[in-house]
C-alpha cells in the first residue's frame, strides 16, 4: 500500500461494502460501451482509477462477475451495487466515480467508447474524445 495522506473513501448503497482509494485518483473518464451501460443501467458509466496497491476493501467483500473473458466487474452481493471493474489488460483496478463519499474529487477528462454512444447522451465538448479506450 502506498502511504500517502490523501485517502478518498466509497462504498455501496446499504454499506455492507466500504473501500478506500490512497491517494489522487490515476484518471476519471465516462465509458459509453454497451458492457458499462448494461452493468449499471444507464447511458454512461464514470469510472476512476487507482493502482491496485493504492485500492483497499475497508468493510465486507467484492462479489466478483466475470462478464466477458478477462474482465471482472465488482459489485455488493447483498444491494447489488456496481463497485470495481478490473481486466487482464489494465494496471489500475477502476471504481464507480458515484460510489466515492466524494465523487467531486474525481472530475472525468474524458469520454470513451463514443462509438456506442446512446443519441440521447450529451457530451461535455470540453473532454477528451475516443472511439475506444485508449
Amino acid at each position: 500500500m502506498t502511504d500517502t495522506n490523501e485517502k478518498h473513501e466509497g462504498g455501496c448503497l446499504c454499506g455492507a461494502v466500504r473501500y478506500a482509494l490512497h491517494g489522487a485518483p490515476t484518471y476519471s473518464a465516462h465509458c459509453h460501451c454497451r458492457s458499462c451501460q448494461h452493468a449499471v443501467g444507464a447511458g454512461f458509466a464514470t469510472w476512476s482509477g487507482a493502482k491496485p496497491e493504492n485500492f483497499e476493501v475497508t468493510k465486507g467483500e467484492i462479489t466478483i462477475h466475470e462478464s466477458s473473458p478477462g474482465v471482472r466487474r465488482g459489485f455488493c452481493g447483498n444491494c447489488g451495487t456496481s463497485l470495481t471493474y478490473a481486466g487482464d489488460d489494465w494496471t489500475d483496478i477502476a471504481v464507480l466515480s458515484a460510489t466515492l463519499d466524494d465523487p467531486g474529487v474525481a472530475k472525468p477528462a474524458t469520454n470513451v467508447y463514443l462509438d456506442h454512444k446512446q443519441p440521447w447522451v450529451i457530451l461535455d465538448e470540453k473532454l477528451r474524445k475516443y472511439d475506444k479506450f485508449p
